[in-house]
């Protein structure tokens, strides 16, 4: 279930929204400059779908991401038990120079906005599109246990490398596995 929070930066157990509202979370996130959209496949793919069968499903809506933005790499990203990415599950605060555009093939993931004195956790789910501007501090999680599978937009072949914060603040807030559980 796609869901957004917002916790003032200074009292994370302070919810000052709380909707899996389509509507709600798009309105919320352009507040913040932050662009939400739903995709649907152009036919239903199997779980195990490799690279390539992601990529030809989503063609028509990655090639108008990549031409309106720029953006001119683009490549599939897993995490799973086994492979839980970079890092640990939890990221650090950070932030990127380009835009950040993911879209969520499988799987769940949270991106953490740290926008105007608020975080916005984005519980992104299959069919997600989140399209975070440029310099916007933020950190993802994916779990204990990742199942996340994303098309990533590049501007160019070096990705976009992340520039950590000293103070990063992810460490007060509630993580996936916490956002995750049912009330």
């Amino acid at each position: 279930m796609t869901l957004l929070q917002i916790m003032p930066e200074d009292a994370p157990q302070t919810i000052t929204v709380h909707s899996d509202d389509l509507d709600v979370i798009r309105k919320e996130l352009l507040r913040i400059g932050v662009r939400f959209a739903r995709w649907h496949a152009a036919r239903r793919l199997p779980a195990d779908a490799d690279d390539s069968t992601i990529m030809n499903a989503y063609r028509s809506h990655i090639d108008h991401v990549s031409a309106e933005s720029n953006h001119r790499v683009v490549d599939i990203a897993r995490m799973t038990p086994a492979s839980p990415g970079p890092g640990q599950p939890r990221h650090k605060e950070h932030f990127h120079d380009e835009d950040l555009v993911r879209f969520v093939v499988a799987g769940a993931g949270c991106f953490y906005l740290h926008v105007a004195g608020q975080v916005h956790a984005m519980l992104c789910t299959a069919g997600d599109l989140l399209s975070i501007p440029s310099r916007t501090k933020h950190w993802f999680d994916a779990g204990t246990r990742p199942n996340y599978t994303a098309v990533r937009f590049f501007q160019d072949d070096n990705g976009c490398a992340a520039r950590f914060l000293p103070d990063s603040i992810a460490a007060r807030f509630p993580a996936f596995d916490e956002l995750t559980v049912a009330p």
